[in-house]
């Protein structure tokens, strides 16, 4: 079924027409329109189907930079960084999506702010709860709860008193793999998911809890203090009910301010956010969470799955000292969290970090060292995509850095002989890894393939899955994706099409068959020799 854009307009606007609540949304629609580039309605097809293979066009030889075919390979990476709004099922395309969209947005509101409206002592000042589509998620996976998987929601108070929201997945009692077939058996291994800054928000990372919750895996995500649901002020007065800070006061390690935890954006806040969350995390009735400054609020005392995950220690760890079956994932400012975190905390068996992996200095942590193995899912470009010969010191006769994302991070954990991988998804931006409905570039499979990535990096280094190795060495994986409420279809990524032809992505680790070294620098064939 081909599909006219014009008809796909007039379509969100009868669709959106007469429902409460969701009246915006024509306005997203057509702003994204208006800031897409020329041409990427038109570029792509418009075809229904995901079942078939899904891959991104590419040129059979390499151009040389500042030809007319490089230029228009360039021009079309960055249409295809429009990919999730305007690519073959994507979501100006998809029916299913701009309904399920439409009909939900205006009740998770309303039921979100009257959860507010119940605690008008523990306010939510953040864009979550001023501007609702940030606060949604991907509406096509509503529903998954009781039929994929299970998901239970949390709140309890950090360090400060403040209030934080969150959501605990877990498998169905007697699943099966939707990959394998196989029958679930807990206890499970643990993930914690930290969000990034600029006010993400933990429903934007529901894509990733849900797919590795239905792969066997307990999996927590929470907005940081300040961001989605949480509370934005900490309780640090004599009435445990009151917000109550003292901003002239010096600011306490790490933090910005003498009101910890705003502003939101700093690093204290995915820090120690990280910190507490897997504290909550392994809470149990018999070792709970103390939830300080929590006064009156309807808190959880501990992890209400906290039965279902797996605390037996791990005696197949690959890195000494670190037996916790746990692993942690962050995006942005979560990732650069975790990427640090990992040095100290030795409840973390291994990291994904979520554009980008690095250790850099900040003022809530000093410059820290590889650890634990890591995987580092990053981007052709940063919040917008833009011409090669753009960028400061960049020219028309020169390709981009083939190092640069190696750079960040992959190159310091490999020269520690620490196992690590990197994958730059083709034309993905750095909101690739969240779901933001209509607005904001993101590629259409850099998500797929950086979930399908996380779950077998998880399978090697929690569940040592010897299978896992032939999906990170392999070539053509399956993934499953939503394409209706409660409907779930397969689609198949070549490898080779779906990395970066600008940024190398790169592999070393040891493989689980014989501990052999499995290295290659430069997967894509990009230009990385070493």
């Amino acid at each position: 079924m081909t599909v006219r854009p014009g008809r796909e307009r007039r379509g969100l606007r009868l669709l959106v027409k007469g429902v409460p609540g969701v009246a915006a949304l024509t306005v997203l629609a057509a702003s994204a329109s208006m800031i897409a580039p020329a041409g990427a309605l038109a570029s792509v097809s418009a075809s229904a189907s995901v079942s078939a293979l899904a891959s991104v066009s590419a040129f059979a030889e390499s151009p040389q930079p500042g030809t007319p075919a490089y230029r228009e390979r360039d021009a079309q990476n960055q249409r295809d960084a429009w990919g999730r709004i305007f690519g073959p099922g994507g979501q100006l395309r998809s029916l299913p999506y701009l309904t399920a969209l439409a009909t939900q947005v205006g009740p998770k509101t309303l039921a979100d702010w009257a959860d507010q409206a119940r605690r008008l002592n523990r306010p939510s000042v953040t864009l979550g709860m001023i501007f609702p589509p940030a606060n949604l998620g991907n509406p096509l996976r509503e529903g998954w709860s009781g039929r994929r998987g299970r998901a239970v929601p949390i709140s309890y108070t950090n360090r400060y008193g403040a209030l934080i929201k969150g959501t605990m997945y877990a498998p169905l009692p007697g699943a099966r793999d939707p990959y394998t077939g196989v029958r679930h058996s807990g206890p499970f291994p643990g993930v914690v998911i930290t969000t990034g800054s600029v006010q993400g928000t933990e429903r934007m990372y529901t894509w990733l809890a849900q797919d590795l919750a239905e792969r066997g895996y307990v999996v927590m995500t929470y907005d940081v203090q300040g961001q989605g649901r949480s509370e934005t002020l900490p309780h640090q007065g004599p009435v445990e009910d009151l917000p109550l800070c003292d901003p002239s006061a010096a600011p306490l390690p790490g933090e910005q301010s003498g009101c910890p935890g705003v502003i939101s954006q700093q690093g204290a806040n995915f820090r120690y956010g990280t910190e507490d969350a897997l504290s909550f995390f392994q809470s149990t009735p018999a070792s709970p969470w103390r939830n300080p400054g929590a006064g009156s609020a309807s808190v959880d005392s501990h992890n209400p799955l906290w039965q279902l995950y797996d605390r037996s220690p791990d005696t197949r760890s690959v890195t000494p000292g670190r037996t916790s079956r746990i692993a942690v994932i962050g995006h942005s400012y979560g990732a650069a969290a975790v990427s640090y975190l990992q040095t100290v905390d030795s409840r973390i068996q291994t990291v994904v970090a979520l554009d980008k992996l690095g250790l850099r200095s900040d003022k809530a942590w000093p410059v820290g060292k590889p650890v634990v193995p890591a995987l580092a899912l990053q981007a052709d470009y940063s919040f917008l995509p833009q011409a090669y010969d753009s960028c400061e010191g960049c020219s028309p006769d020169k390709a981009p850095d083939p190092y640069r994302e190696r750079k960040t991070g992959y190159d310091t954990w490999a020269a520690a002989n620490v196992d690590s991988m990197l994958v730059v998804p083709r034309a993905a931006t750095h909101l690739d890894y969240t779901d933001i409905p209509l607005v904001l570039p993101a590629s259409r499979y850099g998500q797929a393939l950086s979930s399908v990535y996380t779950q077998a990096w998880l399978a090697k280094y929690l569940k040592h899955d010897p299978a896992a190795d032939d999906v990170l060495l392999g070539q053509s994986f399956r993934y499953l994706e939503p394409v209706a409420v409660g409907q779930w279809a397969p689609v198949t990524l070549r490898r080779n099409d779906q990395l970066s032809f600008y940024h190398c992505s790169a592999y070393r680790f040891r493989r689980a068959a014989d501990g052999s070294l499995a290295e290659n620098p430069d997967l894509g064939k990009v230009g990385c020799t070493r």
